[in-house]
């Protein structure tokens, strides 16, 4: 897309979390480590073995929806024994006890043990079986509790420092909120329609919000979605050659979910976008959300464009920003929610 600054994120991290015991107060150290790691606690033979098998199948899977194949995040096995702490702060981490010795089986997870904001799991078995239907039955609630911890964290460093511009046009001309990150410009404003992008020498990051009325469920399908915002990309968001234009990449299959946002019917779509008559192309994600209370239905599509770059990360952060999308009429919305949930318990 259209490069106009050349800014830098300032990124706000979150400071010392303090807490307090009967005995004394715990200052509770800043995580480290990079965005996406994991350090997994287990020992050397479980790791090779079966128990290792199943933690890398699910937890360093590929991500849904990039060019390239990246885990969904960078697994760090660590023994028991050098398990200290240089380790012990990171973001994220799995801790395995697998033995004959061990008295109650099952899993638990704990947030900030020795640092903020930290997520952690321990998993408790007798052996490499026990461990192996243990972790089966719960891999959704795990990759769910780690993807929203990461989630959480990129969206902290926007609660207080994010773009104005770009919250305040879409508060007044969408009835929306969104916090995008200081360095996002707004880059096309039409009606129910706005582009927004951070540009460096190295990477794009850009978001679009658009609406459309609501008709039908339909308004959530593949089918009904794609002719509208390609419609859209193509007549706002040139690309850096004349006659180009951006577009959804349509030989690959799009990945869309129905979901719950804010308590609201909405969808989730991943996939590839391109540059039509140009080579540029990237990936997306798009949340779009209904408005019962106004019969619309607002979309929110975020893209990166990092050639040679791991995208992963980028794409979270774009993720973060377009979850961050709150309806100002969500009170009405609500009430319009519980009502169709009492419908469907009365029927």
């Amino acid at each position: 897309m259209k490069r106009i600054s050349h800014l830098v994120y300032l990124v706000i991290v979150a400071a010392i979390f303090a807490g307090c015991d009967s005995d004394s107060t715990v200052m509770y150290k800043n995580i480290t480590g990079k965005a996406g790691e994991m350090v997994v606690v287990i020992s050397k033979d479980s790791w090779n073995g079966k128990p290792g098998e199943v933690l890398r199948e699910t937890l360093a899977q590929p991500h849904a929806g990039l060019p390239q194949e990246e885990p969904l995040f960078d697994l760090i096995n660590v023994p028991h024994d050098a398990f200290k702490d240089i380790f012990r702060s990171t973001r994220n981490i799995v801790q395995t006890t697998i033995s004959s010795n061990v008295d109650e089986s099952g899993i638990k997870f704990t947030d900030d043990v020795w640092a903020y904001p930290q997520a952690t799991i321990q998993i408790s078995a007798k052996n490499a079986d026990e461990f192996e239907k243990i972790f089966r039955e719960n891999k959704d609630r795990i990759l769910s509790y780690f993807v929203q911890a990461e989630k959480e964290r990129i969206t902290m460093n926007y609660n207080d420092t994010y773009e104005r511009a770009v919250f305040n046009t879409l508060n007044s001309e969408f009835d929306v909120t969104m916090k995008v990150p200081p360095g996002f410009r707004i880059m096309e404003q039409k009606k129910d329609f706005l582009w927004v992008q951070f540009d460096s020498p190295e990477i794009t990051q850009g978001i679009v919000v658009y609406s459309y009325p609501y008709v039908s469920d339909s308004a959530f399908t593949v089918d009904y979605q794609l002719p509208i915002r390609d419609s859209l990309l193509k007549k706002y968001v040139p690309g850096p050659t004349d006659g180009s234009y951006m577009s959804t990449e349509k030989r690959l299959d799009q990945i869309n979910n129905v979901i719950k946002h804010n308590g609201n019917y909405a969808s989730e779509m991943r996939g590839l976008w391109r540059v039509e008559n140009d080579f540029m192309g990237g990936p997306y994600v798009a949340l779009s959300e209904l408005d019962a209370s106004n019969q619309r239905v607002i979309n929110a599509f975020g893209f990166v464009y990092a050639p040679s770059k791991d995208k992963r990360n980028l794409l979270r952060q774009v993720e973060a920003m377009i979850y961050s999308l709150k309806l100002n009429n969500q009170a009405d919305n609500d009430k319009l929610n519980q009502q169709d949930i009492e419908i469907q318990v009365e029927g």
